[in-house]
C-alpha cells in the first residue's frame, strides 16, 4: 500500500529527529497523509511538519527539511519519491516516480486467516422479501467479499427466527384469514395474508390473543401448529435463498432459532448469565416474574425515561410467561459463535453448498470465530448493546470488543416509484416508507421485474449481459453506494442510469475498456500499427459499446514487459494514476471500517478518471511507445475496477 508505505517511513523519520533533538515524545505522532487536488502540490502532502512546531520547537519550515533530510538518508521509500519539496509554512510534498511504482510489488496487511462471521440477510421467514431487506444482504455479501479478499476466513450464517412474533402472524393467518387470487409463489400469498391478519388485529384488538397461542406451540416445537410453522417457515426461507443467488449472494450456514432452543443452548447460557449481578429476576411491578439484564450504572445514567421505556421490553430476556425474548436466544447465539458454549449443532445440507442447523446430521467446524459482524438495521442497536453488556457481565470483554454491528438505514420509496406501484402519493412525501403490515412496499422479485423490463425496451444491443443481469447489479450497486447511516429513497429511474455514481456506469466503463484492449491486442497480431485513434463509435445506451468477434486474451499487448513511460505526463494520465495508487489502501480501509460504500465512492472515481483520459489521450493512435504506455495504463485500470467489481458483487462485462 502505497500511501501507508509514505506514512510508516515519515513516522519512522520524525521519530529519528525527535531523539536527535532530544524530544523523544514527539514519535508517537500519527501523520497525515492527503493526495492533493492540484498535483502540482504533489501526488501526496502532509502537515506534520506544522503539527510539530509547538512540541519541536523549531519553525515547521525547519522540522520539514529535517524529516526530508532524514527520508532520504534511511532510502526506507525504495526510491518512490522522485523529489520532496517544502512548501511554505512547511508543507511536505511528496511527487511519486510512477515508474518505479508500477514496478513494486504493494500487499495488503493480510488478516493470517483469522475466521470472521458475517451475519446477514436474517430476514423473518414469513413472506416474500422487500427492498429493505435487499439493502442488508448485498452489504453483508460486499462485506464478505472484502473479507475474503484482505485475508480473512469467513463463515457466512443467515439467521432465521422461526419463532418471531411475524411467523406466528402468518401462521394465524393461514388458518384463520380466507384468501383468493393469484400468487406465483407461497411467500407472495404470505405477503398478502400477514397484511390481512394486521387488519384483523386492528379492527378486533383482542384476537391478538391467538398470536401469543401460536407463539407457545412453536416454541413447543411438537404438534400440528408447530409442524406448520415449520413448513411455512421452510419454503419461505427456500424462496429467500434462491432470490439471493440471482444477485450472487451465498451463505455457508443456516441457524434456525428453534434450533438453538432446542439444543439447550439457552439454558447453557442461562446457567452463565445466572452467576452474575446483572442477571436477576423481577419480584414485583410490571416486570414481576421476568428475567431481566440490568443495565450498567453509567449507561442507565445517560438515559432519558422515555428512552428507558421504549427499550425496557429490549432488556426483559425471558417473560413472566416463560417466552424468551429475541434478545436472549441471541446472547445465546454469540456465545457460541466464538465458542463460548459447551454446546454445539448438528448440521444437515439445505442445497448445494448450504447447511442448516437441526437435531440430527453431521458434526462440522462451525462457529469459533475470532471476529463476529452483524449486519443489521439502525433499529436494532439497543439490542445488539445487550449482547455486548451480556458479554462484559460474563468476563469476555475481548470477545465484546470484537462483536461488530453495522447498522445501516432504511429503505423508502421515492414518489416517482411509489406511484408507479400504483401507491397512493396523494400526500406529497418526499418518500414513502414500506410497511410489511400493511402490505406496502416493492418485493424483490417485482423490482427486478420491473428494471429488467425497462432495461429490455431500452437497450439497443441485446448480445451483451443480460437485461435481468444488468437490472440485479443496478439494484445491488444502488444499495451499496450511500453511506451506510444514509436512508435510502430508492428511484429506480436513478438506479438505471448509465451517466454518474451507478452500477451501470461502472460496468459501461469496464466494457468499454476492455474492447479497447481487444482491439490494441487485434492490431498487434495484425502488424498493422496504430487504428486512427480511440473507438467511439456506439450509442449511449445499454448495449451501445459491445465488441464485434472474438476478443481474444483481451488485450495480450497490454500484459507484457512494462513499458516506458514518458518523460512528461499527460494532466489526465497522471490523474488516472494518481486514483491506481490508491486501490489497496482504498480496500484495506474498508476492511477495517467495514463500508463497502468506500469502495463504490474509489471506483465511481476511478471509472470518470479512465472516462477522462480516453478522451483526452488518442489510446491507439501515435509514436508505439505512447500506444504501449497508454494500452499498459487502460490494462491497469480494467485490473484495478475488476477487482473492484468484484468485491461489489458486479459482472465485469466485455460489452454491454
Amino acid at each position: 500500500m502505497l500511501s501507508q508505505l509514505i506514512k510508516n517511513s515519515l513516522e519512522q523519520c520524525i521519530h529519528k529527529v525527535s531523539e536527535d533533538l532530544g524530544i523523544p515524545g514527539s514519535s508517537a505522532v500519527k501523520v497525515a497523509l492527503e493526495q492533493p487536488a492540484n498535483a502540482d502540490h504533489g501526488d501526496y502532502s502532509s502537515n506534520i511538519a506544522m503539527q510539530l512546531a509547538r512540541t519541536l520547537r523549531k519553525a515547521p519550515a525547519v522540522i520539514a527539511e529535517l524529516i526530508i533530510a532524514e527520508l532520504k538518508s534511511s532510502g526506507s521509500v525504495n526510491g518512490l519519491l522522485q523529489r520532496i519539496e517544502v512548501a511554505p509554512p512547511g508543507f511536505i510534498n511528496m511527487y511519486i516516480d510512477w515508474q518505479v511504482w508500477a514496478t513494486t510489488d504493494f500487499a495488503i496487511p493480510q488478516a493470517g486467516g483469522e475466521k470472521v462471521i458475517v451475519e446477514h440477510t436474517s430476514v423473518n421467514p414469513n413472506k416474500s422479501m422487500h427492498i429493505g431487506h435487499l439493502r442488508n444482504s448485498c452489504i453483508g455479501d460486499a462485506l464478505v467479499r472484502i473479507l475474503r479478499k484482505t485475508g480473512h476466513t469467513v463463515e457466512v450464517h443467515n439467521y432465521v427466527d422461526d419463532l418471531g412474533n411475524q411467523l406466528a402472524d402468518t401462521v394465524v393467518g393461514l388458518l384463520n384469514v380466507p384468501l383468493a387470487g393469484k400468487h406465483a409463489r407461497f411467500g407472495d400469498y404470505c405477503w398478502d395474508i400477514y397484511a390481512e391478519i394486521n387488519k384483523e388485529y386492528a379492527e378486533h384488538p383482542e384476537s391478538v390473543n391467538k398470536r401469543t397461542e401460536i407463539l407457545h406451540a412453536l416454541e413447543e416445537g411438537h404438534g400440528n401448529t408447530a409442524w406448520i410453522g415449520n413448513l411455512v417457515a421452510g419454503q419461505i426461507v427456500k424462496e429467500h435463498v434462491e432470490e439471493m443467488r440471482s444477485f450472487g449472494i451465498h451463505y455457508d450456514l443456516l441457524v434456525w432459532e428453534s434450533s438453538i432452543l432446542k439444543e439447550g443452548f439457552w439454558s447453557s447460557a442461562f446457567g452463565l448469565l445466572s452467576q452474575t449481578d446483572v442477571f436477576v429476576q423481577e419480584k414485583e411491578g410490571k416486570l414481576d416474574g421476568c428475567w431481566v439484564l440490568k443495565q450498567s450504572a453509567g449507561t442507565g445514567a445517560q438515559e432519558t425515561q422515555e428512552t428507558e421505556e421504549e427499550h425496557q421490553k429490549d432488556k426483559v430476556l425471558v417473560r413472566s410467561n416463560g417466552i424468551l425474548t429475541y434478545t436472549a436466544k441471541d446472547i445465546a447465539y454469540h456465545l457460541w459463535k466464538f465458542g463460548l458454549l459447551d454446546k454445539d449443532f448438528a448440521y444437515s445440507e439445505f442445497g448445494s453448498g448450504l447447511w442448516t442447523t437441526g437435531l440430527r446430521g453431521e458434526t462440522l467446524p462451525f462457529g469459533r470465530a475470532d471476529k463476529v459482524v452483524n449486519v443489521i438495521d439502525y433499529r436494532q442497536e439497543y439490542p445488539q448493546a445487550m449482547v455486548k453488556q451480556a458479554f462484559q457481565a460474563l468476563g469476555y470483554s475481548e470477545q465484546a470488543d470484537r462483536l461488530h454491528h453495522v447498522s445501516y438505514g432504511v429503505v423508502s420509496l421515492s414518489p416517482a416509484s411509489a406511484a408507479g406501484l400504483g401507491l397512493d402519493t396523494s400526500a406529497g412525501k418526499s418518500s414513502y416508507a414500506m410497511s410489511g403490515r400493511q402490505g406496502i412496499g416493492i418485493k424483490v422479485t417485482e423490482l427486478v421485474r420491473l428494471m429488467e423490463h425497462s432495461i429490455e425496451t431500452t437497450r439497443s444491443d441485446k448480445n451483451g449481459l443480460s437485461s435481468r443481469l444488468i437490472a440485479t447489479a443496478a439494484i445491488r450497486y444502488y444499495l451499496l453506494r450511500f453511506n451506510l447511516g444514509t436512508e435510502i429513497v430508492f428511484d429506480f429511474n436513478q438506479a438505471m442510469e448509465i451517466s454518474g455514481n451507478t452500477g451501470v456506469y461502472l460496468m459501461y466503463a469496464y466494457a468499454r475498456a476492455s474492447r479497447v484492449l481487444s482491439k490494441g491486442s487485434a492490431l498487434a497480431e495484425s502488424g498493422t500499427g496504430n487504428s486512427g485513434g480511440n473507438e467511439h463509435g456506439g450509442s449511449r445506451e445499454y448495449g451501445g459499446h459491445g465488441n464485434s468477434g472474438d476478443n481474444g486474451d483481451n488485450g495480450s499487448s497490454a500484459h507484457g514487459d512494462l513499458p516506458l513511460f514518458p518523460p512528461q505526463l499527460e494532466a489526465a494520465e497522471l490523474s488516472l494514476l494518481r486514483q491506481l495508487s490508491l486501490w489497496q489502501d482504498t480496500l484495506y480501509t474498508a476492511s477495517r471500517e467495514l463500508t463497502p460504500n468506500t469502495i463504490c465512492n474509489y471506483a465511481h472515481s476511478l471509472a470518470v478518471l479512465f472516462s477522462n483520459f480516453y478522451s483526452a489521450c488518442p489510446i491507439l493512435k501515435g509514436e508505439a511507445s505512447s500506444v504501449a504506455f497508454r494500452l499498459w495504463l487502460t490494462r491497469s485500470f480494467t485490473d484495478t475496477l475488476g477487482e473492484a467489481l468484484d468485491v461489489l458483487g458486479l459482472p465485469k462485462p466485455e460489452r454491454m
